[in-house]
């Protein structure tokens, strides 16, 4: 017997919900026939017959087709929706994490983009049932010294002596701080080098080797630091330092919003023990900032500080760490500025800044090289990696970054959402909220403020979230060559840039090489060299050629080639004694910009096309690409809200910097509120009336009278409506500031041209699980093969996307005796093989085998422990 059936196709789509990152919403079903012959198929399919039984047959039919398409509602809206997902966010303030958590549980937040530490507060996100968290990798704390000569005569600071600074590695338990004070969610820190990044890897031997050699000793650090407190003429007296008569107390700025608070008092008490009088100062984030990074640090306002820093990304490399934590070049505070590298180390830091080796080799000699006198000249002391939670409601979905979480990472604002709608309202608190003032060239730095401008900002390039591989945002391509010889690669997936070598690479004579901060122009390659330079490398980016027409700032103003030429400009002159705008702070950044710098050239204005040659070359083809789009160090800046800071500094309304601001006792320039808004209100009446145009000689070429004018005329209106001068081109921008309430408000940027889920396919990390196993008992003399077991996902990790096993062997002294490369197997399987000469050096005891696995998936390696007895 025939029957004509109709069969119903459900048709879920898988892949609207990767690229929407939400659950799939509310159907609708609408039903059509599919018109042709009736065809025989097997039809499996489920008859209940009791309330408890399910049967399922298979039959052959011969069915009419009737198709049932699922037609989600939003799936038009999520298609066309441009821009951010939510149509507004509001950052409030909670300095308590414990309080955060609470109100996460309650619905009164959605966020708290901050790390989340103890055992305490991690059950409590458990136990509240609607709390989703991310694991972050790349926040790590220090102890920052003081490093200045205090001007009172009468007062001592003990940490300006290098010998103390150092000494301070051996008085901190890391190992009981890591276990005890963070409940085993942290690991012990030694070195500047990143635990998320790949250089903990290549450098696993080196870094194991500064461990052993500050492993905690507090007799030792005590004995070093009586003696150079001697030496400098204090006295214990009764079990307390003296200087000129009186106690030597350190002021110790200890944070309150999380561990610190722990760790400052730990510290504090190791201290009191040693025979110095402890003054605690602990207080917010916002209040100390003042202190460590404004004041001059020869006023003694403080000693130590309990730091910290959270990555923005993955690292790739950590060349560059030496010079912004150990020299003046690193950023332009007074704390900062006080630094005094030995000429050994300033000339080591500048050359792994400038990547300038030949080879994998030399790097790793210059690294090794390094190491330890960061350690003997001790700016500061490292005490932790964190292995942090950072919270959020499970109905908000959003891209995080391993080392970056959420607010570090570049992306976020691009991603963050409510799972099943479009549109919104998000309330994410922070510890602090307008921590510093906001400007582009010295203004905040703090994590909390750059997480809220990494949402009105953007870049021609960010870094994949699980690799730190750079990947376009704004660029449409890129072209880089390298120099035969250098070890540069580019990822397969990487479509977007094409990496050549070349014997030689010509820096052209009109590339622009120098800057004239008398007369504002461009010097070229045929100006400043006396014959034809050459360059490590050559980066060429090429933007889209409807740019201009579709990229707005803020204030409805396109973007233009005026925009960035700026940022060239401002890069050569704020160094410059010559420039009018000159700020003594910023002449080190100048320097190293300048020591691997060869020249740049607008090739193109249509498409913007601009080349880069240097010799600072990276060893990632990606993330060598200099795109010069106007994004700053510390802020995104538009030529005319530029313009403003400009004339403003020149007439001595506020300075960029800490620094300059300090020696003048004047504002730090503020875009978004305090005294700064005054300057800017008369600086732009004034610039209007007056068509100013900055560096005239050379932006009044890329710059008509009429566009100054309507620049000026959106700014204002732009200020009028919102109160402020910031802008910038990303999927939000500031709407409102309100910096006694600590909050700031961001709506969606209708105008931005980006669909919403251009950045929502991110896959999870394949981060590898390690196990090492093996004999427990070896016989001295003999071979021992021990096994590596890597995994993924609960799978073995494909062999082929692993880059090195590497294996360390420790003695039972604790002495590091061997270190070498695993061997494959197979897929998720590795082998270590200690040589028969290897085990017959060992002596009879506990031994430990440790593996680092790098993968090329994921640029966090992962660690592996085994233990084993040596015997006759």
């Amino acid at each position: 017997m025939k029957k004509t059936l109709s069969l119903i196709l459900l048709l879920f789509m898988a892949g609207f919900v990767a690229v929407a990152c939400s659950a799939p919403a509310e159907v609708v079903e609408v039903t059509r026939v599919v018109e042709g012959d009736a065809v025989p198929v097997e039809v499996t399919r489920e008859v209940v017959t009791t309330e408890t039984e399910t049967v399922t047959e298979t039959v052959t039919e011969t069915v009419t087709v009737v198709e049932t398409v699922v037609v989600d509602p939003t799936s038009e809206e999520e298609a066309n929706r441009t821009g951010g997902w939510l149509d507004t966010i509001i950052f409030v303030e909670e300095p308590n994490q414990d309080s955060a958590i609470a109100r996460l549980a309650a619905g009164d937040i959605d966020m708290f983009a901050d790390d989340i530490g103890g055992q305490a507060a991690v059950q409590a996100i458990s136990d509240a049932g609607n709390i989703t968290a991310v694991t972050q990798y790349g926040l790590y704390d220090e102890i920052f010294f003081n490093n200045g000569v205090c001007a009172d005569e009468n007062v001592l600071n003990p940490f300006n002596n290098r010998a103390i600074r150092e000494a301070m590695n051996w008085a901190i338990d890391r190992d009981f701080v890591a276990d005890e004070l963070y409940g085993g969610l942290a690991v012990p820190k030694y070195t500047t080098i990143s635990e998320a990044g790949a250089d903990r890897g290549r450098y696993a031997a080196a870094i194991r080797s500064i461990e052993a050699k500050y492993a905690y000793d507090f007799d030792r650090a005590n004995e070093i630091i009586a003696a150079e407190m001697e030496g400098l003429g204090a006295e214990l007296v009764d079990g307390k330092w003296n200087w000129a008569g009186e106690p030597v107390t350190l002021i110790f700025l200890i944070r309150i919003e999380d561990t610190r608070l722990e760790i400052g008092n730990y510290v504090a008490n190791q201290l009191e023990e040693m025979g110095f009088t402890i003054e605690r100062v602990e207080r917010t984030s916002g209040e100390l900032s003042p202190l460590w990074i404004s004041s001059d640090p020869a006023e003694c306002q403080w000693n130590l500080y309990t730091g910290a820093w959270s990555q923005t990304a993955i690292s790739r490399s950590d060349t560059d760490n030496f010079d912004f934590f150990y020299t003046p070049r690193g950023v332009p505070w007074p704390s900062w500025q006080v630094y005094e590298p030995t000429d050994e180390f300033d000339a080591l830091s500048l050359r792994l800044f400038n990547n300038d080796y030949a080879d994998l080799a030399e790097r790793g000699a210059l690294m090794e090289e390094i190491l330890p006198l960061a350690g003997e000249f001790s700016t500061r002391v490292w005490v932790t990696s964190r292995t942090t939670l950072v919270p959020y409601s499970d109905e908000v979905a959003v891209t995080t970054d391993l080392a970056a979480g959420v607010s570090g990472a570049a992306i976020w604002a691009k991603t963050v959402r409510f799972i099943d709608e479009v549109g919104g309202s998000m309330t994410i608190a922070l510890p602090s909220v307008f921590t510093e003032p906001w400007n582009p060239i010295g203004g905040s730095n703090w994590v909390f403020d750059n997480m809220v401008k990494r949402a009105i900002g953007e870049n021609g390039l960010y870094t994949d979230p699980n690799t730190g591989i750079g990947i376009p945002v704004r660029i449409e391509s890129a072209e880089v060559v390298v120099q035969e010889g250098f070890p540069a690669s580019v990822s397969p997936s990487s479509d977007w840039i094409t990496l050549s070598f070349e014997p030689e690479i010509v820096v052209p004579d009109d590339a622009w090489a120098g800057w004239d901060a008398v007369n504002q122009t461009f010097l070229t390659a045929a100006d400043v060299y006396t014959e034809t330079q050459t360059a490590v490398f050559k980066s060429t980016v090429t933007y889209p050629a409807d740019l201009f027409d579709t990229i707005t700032w803020h204030d409805g103003s396109p973007l233009s080639p005026a925009d960035f030429v700026m940022g060239m400009i401002i890069t050569f002159d704020l160094g410059n004694p010559d420039s009018p705008y000159y700020d003594e702070s910023l002449a080190p950044d100048l320097a190293q910009f300048l020591s691997a710098f060869k020249g740049t050239r607008i090739v193109s204005t249509d498409p913007l096309t601009i080349e880069y040659y240097a010799d600072n070359a990276q060893l990632d083809a990606e993330n060598v690409v200099v795109t010069w789009w106007p994004t700053y160090d510390f802020a995104d800046g538009a030529w005319h809200n530029m313009a403003l800071m400009l004339s403003g500094e020149a007439n001595g309304g506020f300075a960029f910097t800490p620094d300059k601001a300090e020696a003048n006792e004047i504002e730090r320039t503020n875009m978004i509120a305090g005294p700064s808004l005054d300057v800017f209100a008369a600086e732009l009446a004034a610039a209007t009336e007056s068509g100013f145009i900055p560096y005239a000689a050379t932006l009044g070429d890329y710059i008509s009278a009429d566009e100054a004018a309507a620049r000026y005329a959106n700014l204002s209106e732009f200020a009028r409506r919102y109160g402020h001068y910031y802008l910038g081109t990303n999927v939000y921008f500031l709407s409102g500031v309100f910096p006694v309430e600590g909050q700031a408000i961001l709506t969606r940027y209708e105008p931005h041209p980006d669909p919403a889920n251009r950045f929502a396919g991110f896959a999870a990390p394949a981060i590898a699980e390690v196990e090492v196993d093996g004999p427990g008992r070896v016989t001295i003399g003999d071979e021992a093969a021990f096994d590596v077991f890597i995994d993924v996902f609960d799978g073995p990790y494909a062999a082929d996307d692993i880059g090195s096993v590497t294996y360390l062997l420790f003695d039972a002294t604790g002495a590091q005796v061997e270190a070498g490369e695993a061997t494959v197997v197979e897929d998720g399987l590795w082998e270590v093989v200690l040589s028969a000469d290897t085990t017959a050096a060992l002596e009879e005891g506990s031994n430990r085998l440790e593996v680092v696995v790098v993968s090329n998936l994921v640029a966090l390696p992962s660690l592996g422990e085994y233990q084993f007895v040596t015997a006759p």
